[in-house]
C-alpha cells in the first residue's frame, strides 16, 4: 500500500481528472523550483487544494523516498 504523499493520488486523479504521471510531468516542466513555489503554482495554476498540491510536490522532489503502488 502506498505512503507518505503516494497515499493521496487515488484522490487527486479522481478529483482533477488527471492520471499523477500527467501532474508529474507538469511539475517537471513547470519551470520554477522550490517546494512552496511548486506548490503556489499548482494552487494558482491548476487549481489544486493545498493538501494534494504539497503531496504531489513531495512525491516530485524525492521521488525515491516513498513506495507507490
Amino acid at each position: 500500500m502506498a505512503n507518505g504523499p503516494a497515499s493521496y493520488f487515488p484522490s487527486i486523479e479522481a478529483k482533477y481528472g488527471k492520471p499523477v504521471d500527467e501532474w508529474l510531468t507538469l511539475l517537471a516542466a513547470a519551470g520554477t523550483t522550490g517546494h512552496s513555489a511548486l506548490v503556489n503554482w499548482l494552487k494558482t495554476e491548476h487549481s489544486l487544494g493545498h493538501g494534494h498540491a504539497t503531496a504531489l510536490v513531495q512525491f516530485h522532489l524525492n521521488p525515491g523516498k516513498w513506495a507507490r503502488d
